[in-house]
Parts: C-alpha cells; structure tokens; sequence
C-alpha cells in the first residue's frame, strides 16, 4: 500500500491535516500453550513485566475482573492513583481466578505527540489496555483475539499521518513506532507465548503502513 505524504508547509501555520485513512485501533494477541486456572498469572506477570510504563503517570491505574462475557457485571473494579506495581496488581486478582473470567489491567506509556506550536513535541502518557482471557470466557473468545489482548490506542498515535515528515517530526515518529515495535518483540520473546500478532480493525496491512512510516523517517 501507498501513501502519500503533504510536501506543502507554512512556516506560519502548524501542519494542516492531510486527508488519510480514518485511525483504527491498534490490537497484540498474545497466545499461550497453557493458559488454564492459576497459569493465567504468572503469564500475565511477565507480559506486565515487558512494558514500558510511563515516567509521567507510572503502574498499573484500573483493574476489573469480569466474568463469564462483557454482558455480565464486573464484580471487581479498582483505581489507583498514583498507579500499583504489576506485582500488586496481580495479587489482588489472585482469589477470582477462574476460566470464565477476564481480567482487565490499565497502564500508560509515554508516546511523543505534537504540541500546540510549530515543532513542538512533548512526551504525553498514552492509556494501554491489557485485557486477559481465560480459556472459556465469552465463547471462548481467546481463540481469536488472544488469550492476553493488548489494545495500545489508535494506531495515528504512531502513524501521524497528519504531519509533514521534516526535521523534529522524523525523529519523534521513528521513535514511537520504534517503541511499539520493541514492546511486541519483548512481549513474545521474554514471555511464554506460542504466537502474536500485531493487528488493526481495516483490512488495511499493517505492518505495510508501520514499515513505510518508519522507512520515511530514515
């Protein structure tokens, strides 16, 4: 897939946006070869352990623990402020591990993002959604999204599709889609996982639109 990119800029104007495709959330499926009862934890343990969590708004900020389908109650929701540590996070899910339930962990990461001037880039916490989900919950919905879903937000925030690719800009995207891209390595490699997969909800490639993204900022 192409893309083509605004060679037009007004030194007086912030970039103006460029007509694109509309942003789609970005998903990672972790899958495991043995996820059942109290495997659950010590896998999501060390998925937890992998991420980068951001300086400006640190741990784990919300936990649920849902059970049998999303159509059901939750029947544990905590927040934190400031945010827990994965350990801690864990352990207060530890007596409400069943098949049938998912469990849901809020964290942030600091993404770079444009600032209200020309050129201007600043560090913002970005929220990421780790949603984990035992064998049997809602239809055994883990056999396509993943036994741990990771949602990292839409996927603009590493695309920027609406900024000229020059100077500043380059660096900042190739960073943040450097992140991401050491995140979901890390996420398999230094975890159990038997399979994942990076993936958006248009029938757009991803992994295309991620690579020319980066290609431009080399």
């Amino acid at each position: 897939m192409q893309f083509e990119f605004c060679q037009h800029y007004n030194a007086q104007l912030r970039p103006y946006y460029i007509p694109q495709l509309m942003p789609d959330p970005l998903h990672l499926s972790l899958w495991f070869p043995d996820f059942s009862g109290p495997a659950m934890l010590p896998h999501t343990l060390a998925v937890l352990q992998q991420f980068p969590f951001s300086k400006l708004r640190p741990g784990i900020s919300y936990l649920a623990v849902q059970p049998v389908s999303w159509n059901e109650a939750s029947v544990l929701e905590r927040r934190f402020s400031p945010g827990i540590d994965p350990e801690e996070a864990i352990a207060a899910t530890a007596d409400l591990i069943h098949d049938d339930y998912a469990y849901v962990f809020d964290a942030s990461w600091d993404l770079w993002a444009p600032g209200k001037n020309i050129g201007e880039w600043n560090h913002a916490a970005s929220l990421v959604r780790f949603i984990v989900q035992g064998e049997e919950f809602d239809d055994r919905t883990q056999e396509q999204t993943g036994h741990i879903l990771i949602d990292f937000g839409l996927d603009s925030l590493f695309l920027q599709e609406d900024i000229e690719l020059t100077g500043e800009a380059q660096n900042k995207v190739r960073d943040n889609v450097g992140k991401l891209v050491e995140c979901t390595l890390k996420a398999e490699k230094n975890t159990r996982a038997s399979g994942r997969l990076l993936w958006s909800e248009s029938e757009g490639n991803l992994a295309q639109k991620l690579i020319a993204r980066l290609q431009k900022t080399q």
